[in-house]
């Protein structure tokens, strides 16, 4: 079990290697991935110090890519440390898995990035409904939010608005 737990680890988190899986249930619904930071300790986002006092943990459960038609959830356990620091503002702070969540997603960064290439392909309706089939259970708002939050590229004008007429 504990080789096929190291593979799975290779494939889902190439980008990562402090990332360790720890479990993984099918439930004939959804494919459980039980995951954890290998690292004792990580960095403060307050003041940058490193910190290895861990102050309590707890479960995030956000979406992954689907896989095999099955929606894919992470069980993944994060800790809150104390910051060593005492003229820090944050007194405790959680570790955030780079490349893998944000604070406060419910969805990894590989699923809202599919999400958000959905969403600037088609939009609204059209992609929440291409999503539904790839196995991606998301409303045409969820589609839209990503393409929102992208900033605007002020480089490229077309000719007509600045002035130079097309041949």
């Amino acid at each position: 079990m504990d080789e096929v737990l190291l593979r799975l680890e290779g494939l889902l988190f190439l980008s990562d290697s402090e990332v360790a899986v720890v479990s993984v249930e099918d439930d004939g619904e959804a494919i459980w991935t039980g995951v954890a930071r290998k690292s004792a300790g990580t960095e403060c986002p307050g003041c940058g110090g490193w910190s290895n006092r861990i102050h309590g943990s707890y479960l995030r459960f956000p979406a992954d890519l689907p896989s095999i038609g099955r929606r894919v959830v992470l069980r993944l356990r994060v800790r809150r440390f104390s910051c060593a620091d005492t003229s820090c503002g944050r007194q405790t702070f959680v570790e955030q898995v780079p490349g893998l969540t944000r604070r406060h997603a419910q969805r990894t960064e590989r699923l809202r990035s599919a999400v958000a290439e959905v969403g600037l392909a088609l939009a609204g309706r059209a992609g929440a409904r291409l999503a539904d089939v790839f196995g991606i259970s998301v409303s045409r708002s969820t589609v839209l939010r990503p393409v929102d939050a992208m900033p605007d590229s002020a480089g490229w004008a077309p000719p007509f608005a600045t002035g130079e007429e097309s041949i």
